[in-house]
C-alpha cells in the first residue's frame, strides 16, 4: 500500500532515508539534517515535492519522493521521481511498480508533460525495472555548484 507521508512517519522515515543513504546504489552520503529538512518540507504541505510511505504486512518498508519542476524542453511540469528506497527483505513485491503506478497517475490527473528520474548506471536493479516500464535514457551529464 502506498499513502502520503505523515507526522507519524518521522522516525520510520528518518532511519529508512538514512539506510537509503549510507546504501551502495547512492554515491555519496548527506548529513542527517537533510533527512530532517526534507521531512519537515513534506510536512508543510511543500508545493514543490511530496513524501509517500510504502506499506506491507502492517509495517512501514519503504518510501518515495517526488518534486516538481518546470522545463521548458518539456513544454510544462515535469515530475522528478527523486528517491525510491524499499527494505532489501520486501523488493521483488510489486512495491516499485506500484510506486510507479501511484506517480505516474498522480502526473496524468495533474497534467505533467514529463516523468524523470536519475539512476546509478551500477544499479541494475532498478534500471531494469525501469525500463520494462518504458522509462527511457537520457544522455546528459548532469552537472552541479554547490556553496557558491
Amino acid at each position: 500500500m502506498i499513502r502520503k507521508i505523515e507526522e507519524r512517519d518521522r522516525e520510520d522515515f528518518l532511519r529508512l532515508s538514512a539506510e537509503f543513504y549510507a546504501s551502495p546504489v547512492v554515491l555519496h552520503d548527506i548529513p542527517a539534517s537533510r533527512h530532517e529538512a526534507v521531512f519537515d518540507e513534506f510536512m508543510r504541505g511543500s508545493a514543490y515535492t511530496d513524501g509517500v510511505i510504502l506499506e506491507a504486512d502492517g509495517k512501514t518498508v519503504g518510501f518515495g519522493i517526488t518534486a516538481k519542476t518546470y522545463s521548458r524542453e518539456a513544454g510544462g511540469m515535469v515530475l522528478w521521481l527523486e528517491e525510491l528506497y524499499i527494505l532489501p527483505e520486501y523488493r521483488s513485491r510489486g512495491l516499485g511498480r506500484e510506486f510507479f503506478a501511484y506517480a505516474e497517475g498522480y502526473a496524468r490527473e495533474n497534467g505533467y508533460a514529463r516523468i524523470r528520474l536519475e539512476v546509478e548506471e551500477d544499479n541494475v536493479r532498478a534500471v531494469s525495472l525501469y525500463e520494462r516500464l518504458g522509462y527511457l535514457p537520457l544522455e546528459y551529464k548532469q552537472m552541479l555548484k554547490e556553496k557558491f
